[in-house]
């Protein structure tokens, strides 16, 4: 582990939460929960999410003014938990797609309806807290434009790509920037955004010019990085919660071309992935920064503790790990095991690899866990 940063590192943690449906979701409420009880919430300066991880980002950062914190902790994280079960009590992606086929309006502004009907009750990205106090991070929603090819990012202070430009205060709905945020192909994807404001132009901005600066062809994050890694890749140090999917082999792959597609978007999100973690595990192995990772068929056996107080070596979260990657409902003790799962595996990963010394610097204690919701995993 690095003492300190290297050079043009910024000192501070950074989150990062993948991509996966209502099962990323629901899966970092328990982690974001141990972070919490450790003290580390607060002290985190961006969280960058994804796809699914973004319905759970966007809302924490909606919340968070209410939740009452104090060192690094926040007292009222129900607030957040149970915004968050009123979302995965609701199926959204089914009715999104049919109703985007044979009623008025398209998939991706009905997927945005629903999450707004849900959760953000109209709120918009200036609703989002000021990370400038640094009483909060700074919440980065990622999306993929389809247009420049590059990530797009959503955040209180701004939206844009390297390629396009920035739009400084951006006025977009926080139900917009999720639904482009997770608007996973070939089903819920595109999202058309348009751009009303001014998008200022910055140094290598080779698109800052209609049509890329009037409207914005949005695609699932994860398309371009299903980790969020992208935009906290200057943080010293990272914490990387992934409850993507890990892809099985196939002896027969299916011929027919929309299955066959299926099969290939997969393979491609996969090697992303792989390539991603591998670069970030390197990263932490060398002490260029310092952090962990976690995820949702991480085995507990890698972390290689001694001790074991959830009793992990002998629980089976695979049946969890395999739940689809839909935005369909899910049942309130099924949510449960999933919470207490990314909560135990956050907690190894904790122990693992955030040491006294680092611990000391973050200015948290990590104590003994304990499962937050009923019926372990």
């Amino acid at each position: 582990m690095a003492d300190r940063p290297k050079e043009n590192f910024i000192d501070s943690v950074a989150l990062a939460l993948s991509g996966g449906g209502y099962r990323a979701m629901v899966f970092h409420v328990g982690a974001l929960y141990r972070l919490n009880e450790v003290g580390l919430l607060g002290r985190i300066a961006r969280i960058s999410s994804v796809s699914g991880g973004s319905i759970t980002s966007a809302y924490l950062g909606l919340r968070w003014n209410e939740l009452q914190f104090s060192g690094g902790k926040a007292a009222r994280f129900d607030l957040f938990v149970d915004g968050i079960r009123a979302m995965a009590d609701t199926t959204v992606d089914a009715g999104a797609i049919f109703g985007g086929i044979f009623l008025p309006g398209t998939i991706s502004q009905r997927l945005a309806d629903a999450y707004d009907e849900v959760l953000f009750k109209g709120a918009r990205l200036a609703q989002l807290p000021d990370d400038t106090a640094g009483t909060a991070p700074r919440f980065v929603i990622n999306a993929t434009n389809i247009q420049s090819g590059a990530i797009w990012r959503f955040s209180r202070p701004y939206m844009g790509d390297y390629r396009v430009g920035l739009i400084r205060n951006p006025d977009v709905k926080l139900s917009v920037a999720v639904a482009a945020s997770s608007a996973f192909p070939p089903f819920l994807s595109p999202l058309t955004l348009p751009i009303p404001q001014p998008a200022e132009l910055v140094e290598g901005a080779d698109l800052n010019r209609a049509p890329f600066t009037t409207n914005a062809v949005l695609s699932d994050g994860g398309v371009y990085d299903n980790l969020g890694l992208e935009t906290i890749k200057r943080f010293a140090t990272v914490l990387v919660s992934d409850a993507g999917q890990k892809i099985v082999a196939e002896e027969n792959p299916h011929h027919d071309w929309p299955r066959h597609s299926l099969r290939i978007l997969d393979t491609v999100d996969n090697q992303v992935r792989s390539l991603r973690k591998r670069q970030l595990i390197e990263s932490f192995n060398s002490g260029e920064r310092t952090g962990t990772f976690w995820g949702v068929r991480t085995r507990f056996d890698d972390y290689k503790l001694v001790d074991d107080p959830l009793k992990c070596a002998s629980r089976d979260p695979t049946p969890l790990a395999e739940l689809p990657t839909r935005l369909e409902r899910m049942p309130r003790p099924l949510q449960d095991k999933l919470m207490n799962w990314g909560y135990a595996v956050c907690d190894a990963a904790l122990r693992a690899h955030l040491g006294g010394p680092l611990q000391t610097k973050l200015g948290i204690s990590i104590a003994a866990p304990k499962f937050p919701f009923p019926g372990d995993y």
